[in-house]
């Protein structure tokens, strides 16, 4: 496929920020890429697989891959899941784009490298569990075999995710075809949508919410970007509607634990201070990092709204157990000098600060 002049300087200057040391900065260059598309591919299939690239750079490529879809980086995901020494985060990435062709015609090869990956011991939990939650998107009967053979796995990390797939098992009843059409239905406008949102926020809001782990993740960035370009353009109310549209799009792309839009939700707190939708809070309590810390500070100390600054506070706090952070981590010695820390839910304080 050519690619005009203007494109390939566009895609030539996202790839520098994949480099960057800024994880804001990668996020946001990695959504970016994933609504260029089809055009970036060859050029981020090089760049992930460059050993002069950093881990983080190379990451952020497979996961731009990942939203994309494209089949062109299957195979190199594949073999890049084979090599030894494969840095866990690269590889959890690499994971995430064989996860788009788990359930394609390529099925049985994706099938059987995630498989060797799950069991190989000497591969890092992180890598192993990543692979392990592609693999759960299958049928029950698929993975048995594999939930067997993890049953006496040393590891803790294994052991979790292992236990929690079989509650998954005995929990998943089948889909009546009433049901099944709903959710086909549901994924049919989910991908119209990414090409052109129409008229019908509540609708398009109902149905990524029925979404499940077949609609591709490029299909919900790109709702994500349209909704952020058409909300300024509405009038109060409408945009209220399509705001929460945007916010199921991020929850839905969340609970998959990817991070395409993350930076999406960090400017969405830095441009607004009163109450928004609960769900970009659920967002960010899902998939938020430390980067996020300081502007959901300053959307706290600026919010007069008690119900949104406690959702903000629980935001704040989940993500800071995440990320083991303590009082003497510099993110928060940063947060208290600038602002107050909010306040624990349930408890005092947070650390080393009042409540704003």
């Amino acid at each position: 496929m050519s690619i005009r002049a203007s494109s390939f300087k566009q895609i030539d200057a996202l790839l520098a920020n994949l480099r960057s040391p800024d994880a804001v900065k990668r996020e946001a260059a990695v959504a970016r890429l994933t609504v260029i598309g089809s055009r970036a591919v060859e050029r981020l299939i090089a760049f992930a697989e460059s050993p002069g690239e950093s881990a983080a750079a190379r990451a952020a490529a497979w996961r731009a891959l990942e939203a994309i879809g494209d089949p062109r980086a299957l195979d190199p995901a594949l073999h890049a899941l084979s090599a030894t020494g494969l840095d866990a985060d690269v590889g959890a990435a690499a994971s995430g784009v064989a996860r788009v062709f788990v359930r394609g015609p390529r099925s049985a090869a994706v099938v059987d490298r995630l498989t060797s990956v799950a069991l190989d011991r000497s591969r890092s939990d992180s890598l192993r569990v990543a692979a392990l939650r592609v693999l759960r998107t299958l049928e029950s009967t698929t993975i048995a075999p594999l939930l067997a053979s993890l049953a006496g796995d040393p590891s803790a990390a294994i052991a979790t995710e292992r236990d929690a797939l079989n509650q998954r098992k005995k929990e998943r009843k089948p889909f009546g075809r009433a049901k099944q059409q709903e959710r086909d239905g549901g994924s049919r406008a989910i991908a119209d949508a990414a090409e052109s949102l129409g008229d019908d926020p509540d609708g398009l809001r109902a149905a990524i919410g029925r979404a499940d782990d077949d609609v591709p993740l490029q299909h919900l960035a790109r709702i994500v970007e349209r909704v952020r370009e058409r909300e300024g353009a509405e009038p109060p109310a409408r945009r209220d509607q399509w705001r929460k549209v945007r916010a199921a799009a991020h929850v839905a792309l969340a609970r998959r634990g990817s991070r395409l839009a993350l930076y999406d939700l960090r400017e969405s707190l830095e441009r607004r201070v009163e109450t928004m939708p609960v769900d970009l809070a659920t967002a960010l309590s899902l998939i938020g990092d430390a980067t996020c810390l300081e502007a959901i500070a300053a959307a706290h100390a600026k919010t007069r709204d008690r119900w949104w600054r406690q959702h903000l506070a629980d935001a704040f706090y989940t993500i800071v157990a995440r990320e083991r952070l303590t009082a003497r981590s510099a993110i928060l010695k940063k947060i208290g000098k600038r602002w107050s820390v909010p306040v624990k839910p349930g408890g005092p304080g947070g650390p080393g600060s009042s409540a704003g």
